[in-house]
């Protein structure tokens, strides 16, 4: 994997390349010491991944993102010092492309062995992303819904919209929900690719855009009209046959947590109301075999069109299986979830 450095400090990106050099395929091919530095260095030779700090000198790493997935796109992983504390730029750079965050390894630190695997472990689950491998999850062939036949008609399966995401995904998912009324009928369920660190203030950030309440599900929920839920652990989001929500390790080796096809196979497989679902912006392929599993359902499917991605990966991939009854824009698919799911 050809990977490129941006921080302003020398100590820091010693201690990365450190903990590169212990992976025979990583090669480090540029550094920079500045969001314009990065730019330039990209455009004339774009890296597989770009390890981006966010606090730096003449431009920072949320305008270097913004400016580079416009231009010269490609994989964005935040490495920064106390990611933590810097949640609100985080998700600015996230906004804007970047697909994970990770803190910067402190080498000379008690723990920084597990500072450096944790890095490893997020460069090498992008590394699965980029080379676009098919599915591991195995098919399952869809069972008729015995075990969940006693719950149709019942109250529990009201209207359901279904959304998954990643990269550019927080943007994408402001559009669409400031678009829906406090009183919208139907229950929705989110699936964004984001680290467990982040989900909760995700959660706050994603409050602050929609009138509808948002809180992070949790094991034993039922899907309630006119609630977000989103998957807020790194284990995958999954409907039981008694219609409530869990989380499960397995797949263990998915290179995307939380999945969004575990979540859309475990709808298709237990959920007995048709619903609507959504798969946007985002790298590498997951969703787009759940959204075919959904559409097969009969649900109402929609991938998000080209023009408006940030990463236009999940949603070709979708639009390749032929999953997809729609290709739409945001403000298109806000408009048919308003058509779908009339507010009352």
């Amino acid at each position: 994997m050809r990977i490129a450095i941006v921080n302003d400090l020398a100590i820091a990106v010693g201690a990365i390349q450190r903990v590169l050099q212990t992976v025979p395929d990583y090669q480090v091919i540029w550094t920079a010491r500045d969001g314009a530095q990065a730019v330039a260095k990209c455009a004339r030779d774009t890296p597989d991944l770009i390890l981006m700090d966010l606090q730096m000198p003449v431009m920072d790493g949320v305008e270097a993102t913004r400016r580079i997935m416009k231009a010269s796109p490609c994989a964005i992983l935040i490495v920064t010092a106390n990611a933590k504390q810097s949640v609100a730029k985080v998700y600015e750079a996230m906004e804007h492309g970047a697909r994970d965050v990770v803190d910067t390894p402190v080498l000379s630190q008690t723990d920084s062995g597990k500072m450096a695997d944790e890095l490893l472990a997020k460069i090498a689950r992008i590394g699965k992303l980029l080379k676009h491998s098919p599915s591991n999850l195995k098919e399952k062939t869809l069972a008729p819904f015995s075990q969940s036949e006693r719950y149709r008609g019942s109250s529990y399966t009201v209207p359901l919209v279904a959304i998954g995401s990643s990269t550019g995904g927080p943007k994408a998912l402001a559009a669409i929900l400031s678009q829906l009324p406090p009183n919208f009928g139907a229950a929705i369920a989110i699936v964004q690719h984001v680290d467990v660190q982040f989900s909760a203030g995700f959660v706050d950030w994603l409050n602050q855009q929609t009138r509808l309440p948002v809180r992070i599900a949790v094991a034993g929920d039922r899907l309630e009209k006119g609630t977000v839920v989103v998957a807020g652990t790194n284990d995958h989001l999954y409907l039981k046959p008694d219609l409530t929500l869990d989380y499960t390790a397995d797949p263990i080796d998915y290179c995307y947590r939380p999945s969004v096809d575990v979540f859309f196979k475990s709808l298709a497989q237990h959920w007995t109301r048709r619903g609507t679902a959504v798969l946007l912006t985002g790298m590498g392929r997951d969703g787009a075999e759940g959204l075919g599993a959904l559409r097969h359902r009969g649900w109402h499917t929609i991938a998000q069109n080209k023009e408006s991605c940030v990463v236009y990966g999940m949603p070709r991939a979708a639009v390749e299986l032929n999953a997809a009854v729609e290709i739409l824009s945001l403000d298109a698919i806000a408009t048919t979830l308003l058509q779908k799911n009339h507010s009352f």
